[in-house]
């Protein structure tokens, strides 16, 4: 991670669990280089908090759009975040 890293908090929605989404985000997220991690919402959503360069955030962004395969996405929220530290891996919690 280098001092031009961004921090950027997602929320999807959509028919996004038991669909694979949190694998395939994180899958994706490693193919970019960017750490964070994902999980379920109790409200069927999707959330996630993904760091790295503004260029692989935004493509993962651009991603989380379309999901894996028998995903149906209907929103994605963002909101840039400040992280005291930033992490070091990609996870899938909760």
């Amino acid at each position: 991670m280098s001092a031009d890293d961004e921090a950027v908090r997602v929320r999807v929605s959509g028919r996004v669990q038991g669909v694979g989404f949190r694998m395939w985000a994180r899958d994706e997220a490693l193919r970019l280089g960017l750490t964070g991690w994902v999980r379920n919402e109790a409200d069927g959503s999707v959330a996630a908090l993904i760091a790295g360069p503004h260029t692989a955030i935004s493509t993962m962004i651009e991603r989380f759009s379309r999901g894996p395969s028998g995903a149906s996405v209907s929103a994605v929220e963002t909101k840039a975040t400040q992280l005291a530290e930033m992490p070091t891996d990609f996870r899938i919690t909760g």
